[in-house]
Parts: structure tokens; sequence; C-alpha cells
């Protein structure tokens, strides 16, 4: 189902927005974003390859997004542009705009006097705000959220339903932060003793920078000693651990259940894919891509696609396969005498 807004938009508007070429009518009307298989005459939509060129043939979409290349694959009223998914995006989120909160504070909030909270800021039902928290101008902070003392949140931040960010911790400008996250929790560091585990105190904080986006139940622990810190424009996705003093760079992008272990250090503009994992204390250099199940075991200095995961097969055939695996040493080694033979052989030679 797609859900109008109520404003309606012409091609004319969304290039003189947002750059790009109409080809055909520029007074199209669009009041909604929708896929090639389900758009309507008042709906655009995106065309970004061969593989969905019968898609875009059979659509009853009013307009489509696509790239120079393209230009010619529809009749359709259209916007030519370098990137349509990025322009769509655009396109979506001028159609979608957040809902707007009413600035106050509940009734049922709990703020500590020392908090200094904007006056266009909007705090839900049931929030806690603790002592000498600071609370910037158009934050959104939903029912059931813990803000702990110390605690900065930017400008127009956004907490959605039951966020926790831990005592001194720092969110900045525009973060979103979806419902289950939380922010500044200790790290896992213990010390054994005797066969005892002794826990470490966690003293750092944790830092995530202006426009950083983290999806539902991920964590961000605090660091040890040092800060973790989440740079500008970074994108967390669901489920994601990310441990203490853990730095992730500019731009980057971590796909659902990604684990960093603790003072893993990622660069900027890189990327992990779903269940990527990276082990403790090295270091992604800056345009790495991670691919989906892949496991980091030693720093990567060069940008690029790196994978570890093994295809998947017919559970028969995986089953031989890995049994093969076990006995690669020992292949190896044959392998080497062969080729020592191989050579004295040649060497023999008349």
């Amino acid at each position: 189902m797609n859900l109008t807004h109520g404003k309606v938009y012409t091609l004319a508007d969304f290039v003189a927005r947002f750059g790009g070429e109409v080809v055909g009518d520029v007074s199209t009307p669009v009041s909604q974003v929708a896929s090639l298989e389900n758009a309507n005459a008042d709906q655009i939509s995106f065309f970004s390859g061969a593989r969905y060129r019968q898609q875009l043939q059979n659509t009853a979409a009013g307009a489509i997004i696509l790239g120079p290349k393209d230009r010619e694959a529809t009749n359709l009223p259209r916007i030519v542009c370098d990137n349509a998914y990025a322009y769509f995006a655009k396109v979506s989120t001028l159609l979608n705009p957040d809902v707007e909160s009413e600035p106050g504070i509940h009734a049922t909030a709990v703020v500590e006097d020392s908090a200094q909270i904007a006056n266009s800021a909007s705090i839900g039902a049931f929030v806690y705000i603790g002592k000498n928290a600071t609370i910037g101008e158009q934050v959104v902070i939903a029912p059931g959220c813990y803000v702990g003392d110390n605690v900065v949140i930017g400008k127009a931040a956004r907490l959605h339903p039951r966020v926790v960010v831990y005592h001194d911790c720092l969110v900045g400008e525009r973060v979103i932060l979806h419902s289950g996250v939380v922010i500044g929790a200790d790290g896992f560091g213990l010390a054994n003793e005797d066969g005892r585990w002794i826990k470490i105190p966690q003293i750092g904080r944790a830092i995530i920078g202006n426009d950083v986006e983290i999806g539902a139940n991920t964590t961000v622990d605090r660091g040890a000693m040092e800060d973790t810190i989440i740079g500008e424009g970074v994108k967390l996705d669901n489920l994601i651990m990310v441990a203490h003093n853990v730095q992730i760079g500019a731009h980057s992008a971590m796909a659902g259940c990604v684990g960093i272990a603790g003072s893993a250090k990622i660069g900027s503009h890189c990327t992990i894919g779903g269940a990527g994992m990276v082990l403790g204390h090295l270091e992604l250099a800056d345009g790495v891509n991670v691919s989906a199940g892949t496991l980091i075991t030693k720093s990567v200095s060069k940008p690029g696609t790196y994978t570890s995961a093994m295809p998947f097969s017919n559970h028969q055939d995986w089953l031989k396969n890995a049994a093969q695996l076990r006995h690669l040493d020992s292949l190896a080694e044959k392998i080497h005498k062969l080729e020592q033979k191989v050579n004295e052989l040649e060497r023999d030679k008349p």
C-alpha cells in the first residue's frame, strides 16, 4: 500500500530541486513513489538496469527516474539523471517528510532539574532525562527513552521509542536512533584471575557523529579508557554489535548482524555486508568492501572488495568438499613433493 501525504509535485518541481532533465511532459503530477510493479498513474518509480526491463515495459507508473544510458528505454515521462537510485531517494524524502512533533515535555516524562532542554524539543511520554543532560533544538525523543547524566544530543536528532543513551555519551546533529538502540553500554572488558572473571570498568564514552543512522536493536558500547567513535554519516543496520573502542570512519555502512570486535578501526567509505565480522584490534583502510558473511582476521591496508564466505551448494556436495578441506595440508605437501620430483626429472633429461 502506498500512502499519499497530500502534496502533489510535478516533474518540473523535482528537476528544479534536484537537477536532472525531464523527457516528456514536465507537468506530469506525482503524489508518491512506488515500485515498477505496483505504481499507479500518479506515482513515480525508478529503473536501475536490464534485469527490470520487462517490469518497466509493463508498469503503470506515471513517470520514471533513470540513467542516461536508459534514456530511451521507455516512452513514459521521465527524469534522466546520473544516479537514479539516489535521485529516487531524494524524491521519496520530499514526498514522505517526517511527521512533525509538537514541542514540549509530556506530563509523564521525568526531567532532572539540571538538564537543559531546548524549547523546540519534543519529549514524549515516560522519557527520563538525566542530570546535566543537554537536549538540542528540534530534537524528538519518543516515548519510553532513557537519556543518562551528562548526555548531549545535537540539533534535530530523533530517538525512536525505547532508545537508551548511557551517561556521558554524545549524539550528534540529525542523528536517527531506531527502537531498541543502546548507546554506551559497558564494553566486554574482563580480566581472568584464578579462573574467575574480574570486570574492568569501562570509563570511555560513545560518540556518535552528525547525520548517523542506527537501526533497531543495534548496540554501540562505550570505550574501556578511550572513546568509541562513530563518524559522520555512518549508516548501521539493525542488530549490529559495535564493541568498545571501535572507530568507524565517515560515511561507512554496515548491513544487519555485523559484529565489530573491540578496538577495531574501520576506515571511511567502507561497507560490510550482512553477518560480516571484523576481529579486534584490526584496521581496515578507507574504501574497503567486505562481502556478506565474511570474517576479517587480519588488517586490510588497500581498498577493494574482500570475501571469505564459502558459496552454498547441495548439502551432500558440501559435505564432500568440507571433508577435503581437512586434508588440504597433506595435499599441499604431496603436491610440493611431486613438484620436486618433476624438477629432478627435468634436470636429468639428456
